[in-house]
């Protein structure tokens, strides 16, 4: 029996999936490998019956630049008494790759463990993947997926600005984003938007709906004073996940529960909760400005990838074999900027649990502070005289008083 490679895709969909799949199949099929292709994720690995399928060239040629993935994706996250063996020795699986993101490289860290301490001489690596670029790598290097959501997301975001411009409303956007805002950030920021609001933001002080709807309402004011009546504000949705149930059930929004009690966020808009939060906050101050919601999200996760990240992904892709060939395991892949292909280790990215710590926005970047300090709107107190006109008391709405910022 022909030694074999299998390939898991895990979380979310990421433009670049597939070219990761066609590259790693292509790689090692002219190596003598058999591909397998898992469907389900980890939930099939774990199986009585897995789902596969056998992947050659022509297939790996027919999908390498399509958005997607030609392999069906799971969340599923097995427990370490799931883990079993039996797969790999029926099919004498030498390589495990799984595409995914930190939940899926935690739990790939896990299975490599497992896998060795059975004695199985299986490799494991993992290619991180996320439109959310929240992965550890090296010298800020991109998750490949980021980029061509980022470019669709722009897309359609100056869309919405100028559709803002032409009604001379505003427009609240929610940008996907877990724990970090690195999509929010980098779509606001290309579009000029006039707020930007995102987790890392409250480095100083707790997260509440109360203080995004001031901060929003500040860029309002501001673009008041400036004589213009317009404006978009992105929000990560990240910002959820530093919230508890109780702030979260006050907004009113009428939540699905999950078993365990807790709203199931899933279910509803995050744009609808904070436009709604915002005019609520609006009509207490008796300012009209007539605001929209806007979810930006699924709609960028399986488009087409931009050059950027066929070219990256198929790197990686390639990489995967590199450093199988030279005897890695449990790491991830990573391309330098000459092309280089190093391991990056997961035990050294990794919480005590196992757990691949998030990479978070650097709000004290010159790159970030430039954006915020330059191309944003906000009061500060240069502008409390003007202010109140509007709001009674405009140190509520100074930007840098919201987030306890020094000036």
């Amino acid at each position: 029996m022909k030694n074999a490679v299998a390939i898991l895709c895990a979380g979310g969909p990421a433009p670049g999936i597939n070219t990761v799949i066609s590259a790693v199949t292509k790689i090692f099929s002219q190596n003598g490998y058999q591909v397998i292709g898992l469907n389900g994720g980890y939930k099939s690995l774990v199986s009585d019956e897995p789902d596969f399928v056998y992947l050659d060239f022509e297939t790996a040629d027919n999908i390498y630049c399509r958005g997607g993935s030609a392999l069906v994706m799971s969340r599923y996250k097995p427990a370490d008494k799931e883990f079993r063996t039996d797969f790999f020795e029926r099919y004498n699986v030498k390589v495990l790759v799984t595409i995914g993101g930190d939940d899926t490289a935690s739990t790939a860290n896990r299975l490599t463990k497992f896998l060795k301490s059975k004695g199985l001489d299986v490799s494991s690596i993992h290619v991180p993947k996320t439109i959310d670029n929240d992965l550890p790598l090296p010298a800020g290097y991109p998750t490949f997926g980021y980029n061509s959501a980022k470019e669709e997301g722009v897309k359609l975001a100056t869309t919405l600005y100028e559709d803002a411009r032409t009604s001379g409303n505003w427009f609240v956007v929610s940008a996907m984003g877990r724990e970090a805002g690195h999509l929010a950030f980098g779509i606001g920021s290309a579009c000029h938007y006039p707020m930007i609001v995102i987790p890392e933001m409250f480095n100083k002080t707790p997260i509440t709906f109360d203080k995004i709807a001031r901060l929003v309402i500040s860029s309002m004011v501001k673009r008041r004073l400036m004589g213009i009546p317009y404006g978009v504000a992105v929000i990560s949705e990240g910002v959820f996940h530093f919230m508890n149930d109780e702030e979260i059930i006050n907004t009113g929004v009428q939540f699905t529960y999950d078993e365990h009690g807790h709203p199931e966020l899933g279910n509803v808009s995050k744009s609808h909760i904070f436009n709604m939060l915002v005019q609520q906050k609006l009509k207490t101050l008796r300012i009209k400005v007539k605001s929209r919601p806007n979810e930006m999200g699924y709609e960028l996760r399986c488009c087409r990838p931009i050059a950027y990240d066929l070219s990256y992904a198929t790197q990686l892709g390639l990489g995967v074999y590199e450093l199988y060939k030279a005897g890695h395991s449990g790491c991830m892949v990573t391309v330098g900027r000459d092309g280089s292909v190093e391991p990056l280790f997961m035990d050294s990215v990794a919480d005590k649990e196992g757990k691949i710590m998030p990479r978070l926005v650097d709000v004290e970047s010159r790159k970030v502070q430039q954006i915020i300090q330059n191309n944003l709107h906000y009061i500060t107190r240069e502008d409390y005289k003007g202010a109140s006109k509007y709001v009674d008391d405009p140190e509520e709405y100074d930007f840098y008083k919201i987030l306890e910022w020094e000036r």
